[in-house]
């Protein structure tokens, strides 16, 4: 476990970056905002705790470590998390349906 995991902001419900929003088993990353590099659960964890706008990571930050897993607080890179379905580090799933939002983050 990544005992210097960054904090994550907004709604929290758990120790695994689940939200009131996202909770179920699969929901355990948390996203670092291109506007403002903080770490949310989730989109509309940001809408309702950031005082701005979010804005998408452009294309040529997929180098960026942006993505936490909540379960072992490893960082992946864009590009790494956009390729996987679990965290490469302790084999935590991720929710899959976190890919239909995907533009939300990133630009595609």
């Amino acid at each position: 476990m990544n005992v210097n995991r960054p904090r994550v902001l907004g709604p929290v419900v758990d120790g695994e970056t689940r939200c009131v929003h996202y909770r179920s088993p699969l929901d355990v990353i948390a996203i670092k905002f291109a506007c403002c590099r903080e770490f949310y659960p989730c989109h509309l964890c940001h809408a309702e705790a950031a005082d701005h706008v979010a804005a998408q990571w452009p294309v040529d930050s997929r180098d960026e470590p942006a993505v936490l897993c909540g379960v072992c607080g490893h960082l992946l890179a864009i590009s790494e998390y956009l390729g996987v379905d679990s965290c490469p580090s302790c084999a935590a799933a991720f929710n899959p349906g976190c890919k239909l939002h995907t533009e939300l983050y990133f630009r595609i």
